[in-house]
């Protein structure tokens, strides 16, 4: 029988980038870590990069954490709550700039783990932050994030966390902005969707609130619509839309109030003339539709100015947690209201 012999080419050193730039081992570990306290001229840098591009060199990951003290992996556990494109869009701004700060963004899927328990789950791949999006992680968990060498936890919710720097994202604004331009429309039965998917009453819920804030002391009323997102559930509730009588109808959000707005048409209801129609998100299908669609315009926080506060707080741990109100909404009044 026959033997190969199969020669496998050495793995490229960084001493190898150091020679065929014609700089020290020094100098090539100052650029590829993006070390701050040192100056290395640009020209520089760029045979430094150049040279590990042609050579196929990667710093061991592991290596440079035990340099730095702390790794550079900054762990964005996967929402449990369905993700649309505004959320989307917002992510991928985040990880495109703590990339260019010179963080891995790890996304991590905790199936059935919540709270604490996932927070345990977490601290086992050591990252250097945290960023937590919706709501469930408590003081014990921010704790043992931190004992494992978290140097910052943010989290993006409703509501602070003891010892995690808090982006406040209070969704009652987005309600309260609806129902007011309902009832200046004149509309005063006034139907409120609510979406029958796993995971989104963490928004549901407080822009329905925030519509019954908006009407609270008037003459108008408010109606609680649960609605499945299918064709089959918005035709059986279009139905149903005249016994109601229900004159408007904030549709928790755009595609929401596209499949409502399709199956009130299919039955044979006007938007707006019989129903006023309000989505939230303001994505570009909505201004495609006849009539376009009224919606409430969202502002999430800056993907950079997240991915700083993330740095910043990496460099100086010891920090006072910041509090920021990073939720904003206004009213884009449209044809179909």
């Amino acid at each position: 029988m026959r033997s190969v012999m199969v020669q496998i080419p050495n793995t490229p050193t960084s001493a190898d980038v150091a020679r065929l730039a014609g700089v020290s081992r020094a100098t090539v570990s100052y650029v590829l870590n993006n070390t701050r306290s040192v100056r290395i001229s640009e020209p520089t840098r760029r045979r430094v990069h150049e040279a590990a591009r042609e050579l196929g060199y990667v710093p061991h990951a592991a290596a440079r954490s035990l340099r730095a003290g702390h790794s550079r992996m900054v762990l964005m556990p996967a929402p449990t709550f369905p993700v649309g494109p505004l959320y989307s869009r917002f992510l991928d701004e985040l990880q495109s700039a703590l990339g260019r700060l010179d963080y891995t963004v790890v996304q991590h899927g905790t199936v059935g783990l919540q709270g604490d328990e996932a927070a345990r789950a977490w601290a086992e791949l050591r990252p250097v932050a945290v960023l937590v999006p919706g709501v469930g992680l408590g003081p014990r968990g921010v704790a043992v994030l931190k004992r494992a060498g978290a140097r910052a936890v943010v989290t993006l919710g409703p509501d602070r966390v003891d010892g995690a720097h808090a982006l406040l994202a209070d969704h009652d604004i987005v309600g309260q902005c609806a129902g007011a331009h309902l009832y200046a429309r004149g509309r005063r039965r006034v139907g409120v969707v609510v979406p029958e998917e796993p995971g989104l009453e963490v928004f549901s819920a407080p822009r329905l609130a925030g519509v019954r804030q908006a009407l609270r002391g008037t003459a108008a009323t408010v109606t609680e619509l649960p609605l499945a997102y299918t064709e089959e559930s918005a035709a059986e509730l279009a139905a149903r839309w005249r016994e109601s009588g229900l004159d408007a109808v904030f549709a928790y959000n755009d595609e929401y109030a596209m499949l409502l707005m399709r199956a009130l048409q299919d039955e044979g209801l006007r938007v707006p003339e019989d129903v006023a129609v309000v989505g939230a998100d303001d994505l570009m299908l909505g201004r495609l539709l006849r009539p376009r669609l009224s919606t409430v315009r969202i502002e999430l926080p800056s993907g950079r100015d997240l991915a700083e506060l993330v740095d910043r707080a990496v460099h100086e741990p010891g920090g006072e947690p910041e509090v920021r109100e990073v939720l904003g909404a206004s009213l884009v009044h449209r044809a179909s209201s």
